[in-house]
């Protein structure tokens, strides 16, 4: 009960009371794209997110959970047309990799990968589309080398 409230009050304040909480809700964008690309999130995706969210924070169960929530929270408003819609987000993505260089360190394309394997053989338009934010992101982070 008390990890649930706990869990409640980080996701509503982040903002003020998470370290780092920017390059938290980065990470969580980058990893919307992908999950949110056909507009529903399956088993095999929420699967390989938990991975990928202990992979990055390593020993901090609450931050890992915490990147999940987020995902889970911008997908949300992605599917309910609740504020934010995908364009809107792979915009915000790109500011905030132009305003804030570090950002393209977090984007790890090997990560972004293991989510691309959740798609179905035969789903030739999502493989494609997943593919085209792949690059698009490879692009931004190449970008910031020059």
């Amino acid at each position: 009960m008390f990890k649930s409230l706990k869990r409640s009050v980080l996701k509503m304040f982040r903002e003020f009371l998470v370290y780092h909480h920017s390059s938290l809700e980065f990470r969580a964008k980058l990893l919307t794209l992908m999950v949110s690309s056909d507009g529903e999130m399956n088993e095999c995706e929420k699967q390989k997110l938990k991975e990928i969210a202990h992979e990055i924070y390593g020993e901090d169960q609450e931050r890992a959970e915490l990147l999940i929530d987020t995902v889970k929270e911008y997908h949300n408003k992605i599917v309910t047309d609740n504020g934010l819609d995908f364009e809107h987000l792979v915009q915000q993505v790109n500011k905030e990799v132009q305003e804030v260089k570090r950002f393209c360190e977090k984007i790890d394309i090997g990560l972004l990968m293991k989510l691309h394997e959740c798609i179905d053989d035969e789903a030739e338009e999502e493989c494609l589309f997943q593919m085209r934010i792949i690059e698009f992101l490879q692009g931004l982070k190449e970008e910031c080398k020059v």
